[in-house]
């Protein structure tokens, strides 16, 4: 069965957020999340991309989420999986995985 990739991003910054003191950096958790699902999940496609919330950004969406990260209103690194928002702060492993599930991967 042919699917189009699932779109992954991990939105973050350099700095690590106030409130996830002893939590991995946002880039050391987006390093670890495309190891982590390349490994449960070969062979299915995926693309994962890091933003860089300190960037300027191009596309309105993103500046969207990056405006709300800014406000408050979430924490990062921020997990995003075809649009939906399933992880901020201090991000777990299982919600992700249920995620991509939810997608038709498949574990092997």
């Amino acid at each position: 069965m042919s699917q189009s990739p699932v779109i992954i991003e991990v939105y973050g910054a350099e700095v690590i957020c106030a409130s996830c003191v002893n939590a991995p950096s946002s880039k050391d958790t987006y390093e670890w999340l495309q190891a982590a699902i390349s490994r449960k999940y070969p062979e299915q496609p995926f693309s994962i991309t890091y933003i860089d919330i300190d960037q300027e950004l191009t596309e309105s969406r993103q500046r969207e989420i990056v405006e709300k990260i800014r406000d408050d209103e979430y924490f990062y690194p921020l997990v995003m999986i075809n649009d939906e928002m399933i992880g901020e702060g201090h991000i777990q492993l299982k919600p992700v995985f249920n995620a991509l599930e939810a997608q038709g991967f498949q574990a092997e």
